[in-house]
């Protein structure tokens, strides 16, 4: 009896790490909110992961009162969002897409990544998104010198190079460019504590700085 129940426990729990396989990008998580948004305008859609996803739980309003889109995935990393990106965002036909990534990419959630491999994957959302009549707003990666789920990774210069290409690309591109970055980072070349609680999301005080960042980028190319 005992086999039976550990055999079905396998069997259950490999039953679901299956289905996560199939789903890898995670595209069921906005489906139905997406089909809710047909027809309707869409201004700005934030395309990113934790740091994204938890922004509308901390000001609602800010996305309510704005018509913007929230697609954050909290440990998403640059190829998932590369998967979805059409589905939800192009598919939104918002007026543009600040994308937000590289964090989880740095930290190895799905894998080893080079920064040339991040850079690529930022490279396609934003090609993507011009060539469907989408402006890009490309954001710089908030600093962190020591994720709490890899202690192993070593962050803060690798977060500053992904930031300094992404900061000449968009200028290559006559790109907008969000420099969240400059703003939040402390001494020791990470999260200001005032602005956070684990060191990599932002609490409060800290999604209202960066609104404070985005919002004068967003009313000039608008």
């Amino acid at each position: 009896m005992k086999n039976r129940v550990l055999l079905l426990g396998l069997s259950l729990l490999c039953g679901k790490a299956a289905m996560a396989q199939q789903d890898w990008p995670d595209l069921k998580r906005y489906q139905e909110a997406n089909a809710k948004l047909t027809g309707k305008p869409v201004g700005i859609v934030y395309m990113g992961d934790s740091i994204t996803d938890f922004w509308i739980r901390s000001d609602s309003a800010f996305f309510n009162d704005h018509q913007y889109v929230d697609r954050g995935i909290s440990g998403q990393t640059s190829p998932q969002m590369l998967l979805r990106f059409r589905q939800d965002v192009i598919a939104l036909k918002p007026k543009a897409v600040a994308i937000l990534c590289g964090t989880n990419d740095i930290a190895g959630n799905t894998g080893s990544s080079s920064l040339e491999m991040i850079e690529d994957n930022i490279s396609s959302m934003t090609e993507l998104a011009i060539a469907s009549h989408v402006r890009p707003i490309l954001c710089s990666v908030l600093p962190a010198n020591k994720f709490y789920w890899a202690p192993q990774m070593q962050p803060a210069d690798s977060i500053i190079m992904l930031n300094s290409w992404i900061s000449s690309y968009a200028k290559k591109k006559h790109i907008p460019y969000v420099d969240y970055y400059a703003v939040m980072v402390d001494d020791q070349k990470g999260l200001k504590a005032v602005y956070s609680k684990d060191g990599v999301h932002p609490n409060g005080v800290g999604y209202a700085v960066m609104e404070q960042v985005i919002q004068p980028v967003i009313k000039k190319i608008l």
